[in-house]
């Protein structure tokens, strides 16, 4: 059975891609991307298999 690590980050507005893929490159799987409805800040949630 995989354990997971989880982690939630905001990702900046003007730069998206930059973010996602260093998140990437540290073994991070992008899940889900929402929009916080009183600020319209994009938070981003990634999993990743648990050393």
């Amino acid at each position: 059975m995989t354990n997971w690590e989880y982690r939630v980050a905001p990702l900046p507005l003007h730069n998206e891609g930059l973010a996602l893929n260093n998140f990437g490159e540290d073994g991070w799987e992008l899940v889900s991307v929402i929009t916080k409805a009183e600020s319209g800040a994009l938070l981003a949630f990634f999993k990743r298999p648990k050393d």
